[in-house]
């Protein structure tokens, strides 16, 4: 295999990147100059070294503490949970939601092994203490988020906290990150008790 076809295997890797698309990529590369590749080569390792996930709700960050936890201006009341790092990004474009995140990375799978150990739900329940008051659960509209909503509801419920689920305003099989602002704005609206 030459360099442009293991270039265009790499590309093909990434979600969404097809051989088409990531074909066009590599060709893109061959078209920029040595300095131009270098830099975006030393950014993708510079990220990959310094980004983790965030000691208290689990989304990436360069930080130990990300932007949103450690913002005096965020309603400590309130915890959306999430699947995935790119649900907290598609939740903030909206501008509407100020509280804080909670980001399990993944959600409940049986079939797939993936139980409540394998995600950061232990890590939610630490984070469950007097002040928070309600939990909304802003799950992909997946039977693994459907799963892993019920399972959040039972684990929260002897804890007297108001556990609310975002309205069905997101299509049923969708991601969040897919979702555009009004759409996502007005199911945060529309959240409801589970």
């Amino acid at each position: 295999m030459d360099a442009i076809d293991t270039v265009v295997e790499l590309f093909a890797t990434l979600p969404t990147i097809g051989k088409k698309t990531a074909r066009r990529l590599a060709f893109h590369v061959l078209k920029q100059s040595s300095e131009e590749v270098e830099r975006f080569a030393s950014a993708l390792v510079a990220m990959r070294n310094s980004v983790q996930e965030c000691t208290v709700c689990c989304t990436f960050t360069d930080q130990e503490v990300c932007h949103v936890c450690s913002s005096e201006k965020r309603d400590r009341s309130i915890i959306c949970v999430v699947e995935q790092p790119t649900d907290v990004l598609a939740i903030e474009r909206t501008g509407d939601y100020r509280g804080l995140y909670h980001v399990l990375h993944g959600a409940l799978n049986p079939l797939d092994g993936i139980g409540p150990d394998e995600i950061r739900i232990a890590q939610l329940m630490q984070r469950l203490a007097p002040e928070v008051q309600e939990v909304i659960l802003a799950l992909n509209p997946t039977v693994e988020g459907e799963v892993t909503t019920q399972y959040l509801s039972r684990m929260t419920s002897p804890l007297n906290i108001r556990c609310t689920r975002i309205a069905r305003g997101v299509p049923i099989g969708a991601d969040l990150e897919f979702a555009d602002d009004a759409t996502l704005a007005r199911a945060l609206e529309g959240r409801i008790p589970v």
